[in-house]
């Protein structure tokens, strides 16, 4: 079977979809990040019954705790270890050269980690990554790279670019699971040049998908536009198109508008720990004082189950008693904000009126009527 096909296209924006052995993923999608195997604040039925077609795994945190050893030989895969019948796209570890940079060492072979969590050493490098995943047993695998933090100079990027590709080269050639497939993933910081350079040397290895690497690390958003808007056309028509760990509601609308067919980002989950409902009309800190008294839904246009049953007055006190529902509640809607926004978008796409959507959208979030 065909890994991925495009069904209608509305300018640049496509509507596709991934067809794996747990199941087929409609594009354009959203990915909720289940870092330590588990989305946080969410039951896995939860996100089935809001209709989450795929979720992220971390493979740097599966390896620290509980030890993909462990989920492969007591419980099979990571699918079982955590009752999730649906696709699972792992990463490959090699973020956390970038986010845990004080607690690495980079060489040739890999990179040691010392743990964040008891300073023991581990090392990862390409074949371990490999190893982790195969174990965990993922649908979708990413090869290890490096991010690089920008600014840096184009030199640095250069060397980044060569020494990721060294280390996807041994990637492709690691035998994983036969249901089980492996992306590249483009490096090249907001050099064209040099990305195509890299997405040419990646389409020699033949990949079913490709990725985007190594943004929104630094450079100002516009920049990630530009770029997305010049290099993502380009990009194979028959592969799905991956923007990693991007990012906000109209982070999404542009990299959709630009030709991206999937996405994750932690901003849902991580920014309703800290009160922050994501609405139609704009973010929603529900700290504000002027939220105490106040009886409507958090978002007045939400048909989630939060925003039909509870109000701003008494999630507010919630989360300022610290009670855990807060949280959850906010994470639901926020979870629910991000699925039902790409749901409308393929249906804008399909019906040729993405352009519309997309301008309706902005309009309304960038009133920003909270705040």
């Amino acid at each position: 079977m065909s890994f991925f096909t495009v069904e209608a296209k509305s300018e640049n924006s496509r509507a596709g979809l991934i067809k794996t052995s747990h199941g087929e993923i409609p594009t354009p999608v959203f990915m909720p990040v289940g870092t330590r195997a588990s989305v946080k604040c969410m039951w896995q039925d939860e996100l089935e019954k809001m209709d989450a077609k795929i979720i992220l795994g971390n493979t740097y945190h599966l390896l620290i705790r509980p030890g993909h050893e462990l989920i492969e030989q007591k419980f099979g895969s990571l699918h079982e270890f955590m009752s999730w019948e649906r696709p699972i796209l792992t990463d490959s570890g090699g973020f956390q050269i970038y986010s845990l940079a004080k607690l690495t060492k980079k060489s040739e072979e890999g990179v040691i980690f010392r743990s964040h969590l008891d300073g023991k050493e581990h090392r990862i490098g390409p074949l371990e990554s490999m190893e982790i995943q195969r174990a965990l047993g993922s649908d979708i695998v990413m090869a290890f790279d490096e991010c690089p933090a920008l600014p840096a100079t184009k030199d640095e990027l250069r060397s980044s670019m060569e020494l990721t590709l060294r280390w996807t080269k041994k990637c492709r050639e690691f035998r994983l699971k036969d249901h089980q497939h492996l992306f590249g993933i483009i490096q090249g910081g907001l050099h064209i040049d040099l990305r195509r350079e890299c997405m040419e040397r990646l389409l020699e290895m033949e990949f079913p998908g490709l990725a985007l690497g190594g943004l929104s690390v630094g450079e100002k958003n516009e920049q990630m536009v530009e770029f997305l808007n010049d290099f993502t056309p380009t990009m194979p028509e028959d592969k799905p198109r991956y923007l990693m760990g991007v990012g906000t509601p109209l982070d999404i609308l542009n990299g959709v508008r630009a030709g991206i067919d999937m996405f994750d980002c932690v901003l849902p989950t991580r920014n309703a720990r800290n009160g922050q409902f994501l609405t139609h009309k704009g973010p929603l800190s529900i700290k504000k004082a002027r939220f105490l008294d106040d009886r409507l839904p958090p978002d007045p246009e939400c048909n989630c189950r939060v925003c039909r049953r509870y109000s701003r007055g008494y999630i507010r006190h919630l989360y300022t008693v610290g009670e855990y529902l807060a949280g959850q509640l906010i994470t639901y809607h926020n979870l629910y904000f991000y699925l039902e926004m790409m749901r409308e978008i393929r249906k804008s796409i399909f019906s040729n009126s993405f352009d519309e959507y997309y301008l309706n959208f902005y309009k309304n979030y960038l009133l920003n009527e909270w705040n």
